[in-house]
């Protein structure tokens, strides 16, 4: 029977396996992946998840195309489905369990049911990544993300997606999706959120990025109003230098404000 219960692993288990690579990673997450059609447990007759060495392998293949490649899940799928993305070509990872408690009681891991779960591993603290981490590599662009995508892949809650969209942070398009500047200013957000600073005080930001917007609008105006090819693309440069001053000029006064805690 010891042989039986070893073959396969609860969700918990399984997220064990993967906080070291993805320290985000939640049981709610691996749930979502499910209901995604992104990966397919087996069920016991009583209906809790079988996890299978496959199964792992695929969730990492999964959670390193969105980390690394910031594909949506749908376009993850359908590369699966075409084998443009092979899992089983990704380099394995050594296996470990640590006491990891799960979110439902069918999914536990007592002593009774799992051998395993007696045994605990020190998981150590991930580096943290510079912002520029988050937003170095976009998205592919045109792509749309419905909120259960965007929340994934800028491991934020629900509920702090909500707070992000109540204060305008993040908005969403007449279909309810998202594109890649939503997924952005979500991935920077959760930087802030994991930082201490609230949703409520990054409306600070927007409201700036508006009153900045709205006068770069009034200076390229007379160009628009052209409605020229060449006065155009004068339009587009100059308000690319625009944008680019205001954030030099931002860092700078920054620097400026902070400069007390900055030299030390």
């Amino acid at each position: 029977m010891a042989d039986t219960v070893a073959s396969h692993l609860s969700i918990g288990e399984v997220l064990a396996l993967l906080l070291d690579e993805f320290p985000d990673v939640t049981i709610s997450k691996i749930r979502f992946l499910e209901s995604q059609g992104l990966i397919n447990p087996e069920r016991t007759p009583s209906g809790y998840r079988k996890f299978h060495d496959n199964d792992v392998d695929l969730l990492r293949c999964v959670l390193r195309e969105q980390r690394e490649n910031f594909l949506p899940l749908k376009v993850i799928k359908e590369r699966l489905d075409t084998g443009e993305i092979d899992p089983t070509s990704e380099t394995q990872r050594p296996r470990g369990i640590v006491n990891v408690t799960t979110d439902k009681p069918d999914e536990s891991m007592s002593s009774a049911n799992h051998p395993a779960a007696g045994r605990t591993a020190t998981r150590p603290a991930a580096p943290v990544p510079p912002v520029d981490d988050t937003t170095s590599i976009p998205m592919q662009a045109g792509v749309r993300l419905d909120a259960g995508e965007l929340a994934s892949m800028a491991c934020v809650t629900d509920e702090q997606l909500k707070q992000l969209a109540a204060y305008g942070l993040v908005v969403a398009d007449s279909n309810s999706s998202y594109d890649e500047d939503a997924l952005e200013i979500a991935r920077v957000a959760k930087r802030f959120l994991d930082l201490g600073v609230d949703a409520r005080h990054l409306r600070g930001w927007r409201v700036a990025a508006d009153r900045e917007a709205g006068l770069f609008e009034q200076i390229i105006q007379p160009l628009v109003r052209q409605r020229n090819p060449q006065a155009s693309e004068r339009a587009l440069a100059q308000l690319a230098e625009l944008e680019a001053l205001g954030a030099q000029m931002r860092s700078a006064i920054m620097r400026t404000l902070l400069r007390q805690h900055l030299d030390t």
